[in-house]
């Protein structure tokens, strides 16, 4: 009787095993999926517009309209040790105009920090019309202990909001930019080497 208990001890303690191994590898997929659906959601935003996230572009707007439209500014950190602030706090401009403003940043710091900005607008609906072709949220900024940057925005309001019937009467758009710490990679551990006792011994 004890062989039998054993053996079927031994086949329930491999089944649970097996299940503690699935379990893990679900629990991994998951993850893994979650992290590869940051970039997606962020690729589908900055194409669709969606959640206010604004439009990369190359080139300037060929067409201005005569009508205004202001723009403000709004700045947050989220655990990166820097001031940030909008240089102005809006600008009116014409729909299709071609505008440059700035943010100012210094690392309050007393050592070297980086972050990346998130972007969108409100009202969310005009993300698709707000176009970005230079802006400092394109790449990482790292500052050093006291230093302060200047960050260039160059934007416009693509002409084609005022066809759009929710937006056509919109005369305020606000972009905000939130700054996060920017985690540095640990470097790779170096292969530990081998002397010559090591390899003879390896030989041998």
């Amino acid at each position: 009787m004890s062989g039998n208990d054993t053996k079927a001890d031994r086949e329930h303690g491999s089944r649970n095993r097996n299940a503690a191994v699935l379990c893990l590898a679900v629990v991994g997929g998951m993850v893994g999926m979650a992290y590869a659906a940051v970039p997606l959601y962020q690729m589908f935003c900055q194409v669709t517009g969606y959640g206010g996230t604004t439009q990369r572009v190359e080139q300037y707007s060929d067409t201005i309209l005569d009508r205004k439209i202001t723009v403000r500014f709004d700045a947050n950190t989220n655990g990166v040790p820097w001031e940030f602030k909008p240089v102005q706090r809006e600008v009116s401009m014409r729909i299709g105009e071609t505008m440059q403003i700035s943010y100012m940043s210094r690392n309050l710091a007393d050592r070297a920090t980086s972050g990346t900005a998130t972007f969108n607008v409100s009202p969310p609906q005009a993300g698709a019309y707000f176009n970005k072709v230079e802006c400092f949220c394109f790449t990482e900024q790292e500052l050093q202990p006291g230093q302060s940057y200047d960050m260039p925005v160059v934007f416009f309001v693509d002409p084609a909001i005022v066809k759009v019937p929710e937006l056509k009467d919109l005369k305020t758009i606000t972009l905000s930019y939130t700054f996060f710490p920017l985690e540095k990679k640990a470097p790779v551990a170096a292969a530990p080497k081998i002397n010559a006792n090591q390899n003879d011994n390896l030989g041998g």
